[in-house]
């Protein structure tokens, strides 16, 4: 494995022992499974009508999944940069064709994971049912907060919680992607942002 390799995976065992303290074995284990995946701004990183293939951890960038409606609205479903997962899971686990675009937001580097190689990790190392069980049981409970707040939330509501809960967002994803994610026009949101720097 050479220094740039060694130097990204060092960074996903972090991220696992810190989660739960690994041992050596498991460690190498990791490290024999990454795959790394480099994409340019603006690339994608999987497409509408492809099946996932692959568990995405960011080591450095930014990316966005995003649905496209038959109108051709894009609708952000999820933001993610360093030290955060994205992939499309039904796709994923049920191997069937995706309906989410990922798109690099910055130059960006992945570490990915395969289906046949997580369950092998699942099987020969039974912690990592723990840890996957613990990331996905958070990115749950994140899903019912972002429904609930959709549901109860007025536009301005939402852009602080999103503003309080995301603050490392702010300045690397613009104003479009935001209003995209929160529902509403990028004019609206402009608004509201306005009238909060006059506060």
């Amino acid at each position: 494995m050479n220094n740039e390799i060694d130097k990204y995976v060092t960074t996903i065992v972090a991220y696992f022992d810190n989660i739960m303290p690994l041992t050596d074995n498991e460690k190498e284990f990791v490290r024999g499974i990454c795959e790394i995946k480099k994409i340019r701004r603006r690339q994608y990183l999987s497409q509408s009508g492809d099946v996932e293939k692959y568990m995405n951890f960011i080591v450095e960038g930014a990316l966005k999944m995003y649905y496209v409606d038959d109108n051709g609205s894009e609708h952000n479903m999820q933001f993610a940069i360093e030290n955060h997962w994205i992939n499309d899971i039904k796709s994923f686990y049920k191997e069937l064709p995706s309906r989410m675009e990922i798109e690099a937001l910055e130059n960006t580097t992945v570490l990915r994971i395969s289906l046949e190689n997580l369950k092998k990790l699942y099987e020969e190392h039974p912690k990592f049912n723990r840890i996957f069980r613990v990331l996905l049981e958070n990115a749950h409970m994140n899903l019912q907060d972002r429904v609930l707040d959709n549901i109860s939330f007025s536009a301005k509501e939402k852009y602080i919680n999103f503003s309080e809960k995301y603050p490392y967002l702010l300045n690397r994803i613009s104003n479009v992607q935001i209003a995209s994610f929160l529902g509403i026009t990028p004019e609206f949101l402009s608004k509201i942002r306005k009238e909060l720097s006059k506060k």
